[in-house]
């Protein structure tokens, strides 16, 4: 009698999760589709508007803004060269993204490959500095505000499964930005002459400021979206990503 038992209540647990709901975050595919990888695409896209308010039944924050912690340049060299930290940082606009291509993992052990386009990332942080810039000392605070145009992000990893749910288990992360736009404000008490130098300096060469932030940055952000993925991955088992 208890064995009969047993079997009923596992049967009764096979069916109850088979008729799970699919969450509407959900986009389904079908595992013998031969456009598998296009629709998969499609998911990654069909999450965009859920990413961006966030998901509450499984704490998925929203992206907008997308948070990190600090960055610490050294933007010039020598015992005053010029050092900046970039703090409470928030990217807007990584929710309006495009699938470019995708290159599935195959049985673990290849990694899967993205390639992610995003028109445009605005990022807003609290800044200190310190050191002489262009002749000046300028050591303050205030706020920084840079603006990048065409960005290209080649996404590389690893995932297992761990019991019905995907895990990311590494992930990594190149940049390519086409355009980069950098400014300070409420910086200096509003000197005019710190404030313009150093506006002056990050207008002119916003593309050497960002190849110092490049391996932080893509380090963090490669951080910051597996963690989001796996928040995703380890509440909704596998089979709901498929149709029966």
């Amino acid at each position: 009698m208890l064995r009969y038992l047993c079997i009923v209540a596992a049967v009764a647990q096979l069916i109850a999760f088979s008729q799970a709901e699919t969450p509407a975050y959900i986009k389904q595919c079908r595992r013998d589709d031969p456009k598998l990888v296009d629709c998969i695409s499609a998911g990654l896209e069909h999450l965009r508007p859920y990413l961006a308010s966030g998901i509450p039944e499984i704490e998925l924050p929203s992206v907008e803004p997308f948070k990190m912690d600090s960055l610490a340049l050294q933007l010039t060299e020598g015992p005053q060269g010029y050092k900046i930290t970039l703090k409470n940082m928030e990217a807007f606009g990584a929710s309006n993204y495009q699938v470019k291509s995708l290159k599935l993992g195959e049985n673990g052990g290849e990694p899967f490959k993205a390639k992610i386009f995003m028109p445009k990332l605005k990022i807003e942080a609290k800044y200190t500095s310190s050191g002489v810039l262009l002749i000046i000392p300028a050591s303050g605070g205030g706020e920084f505000h840079a603006t990048f145009d065409g960005v290209n992000a080649e996404l590389t990893g690893k995932t297992s499964l761990r019991g019905k749910y995907l895990h990311v288990d590494s992930l990594s992360l190149v940049l390519d930005v086409d355009k980069v736009n950098m400014s300070i404000s409420r910086a200096f008490n509003n000197n005019r002459i710190l404030l313009e130098a150093t506006n002056l300096f990050l207008r002119d060469n916003s593309q050497i400021v960002l190849e110092a932030m490049q391996a932080q940055l893509q380090k963090k952000l490669a951080n910051e979206f597996g963690k989001l993925a796996n928040q995703l991955l380890k509440n909704v088992p596998v089979d709901q990503f498929y149709v029966n």
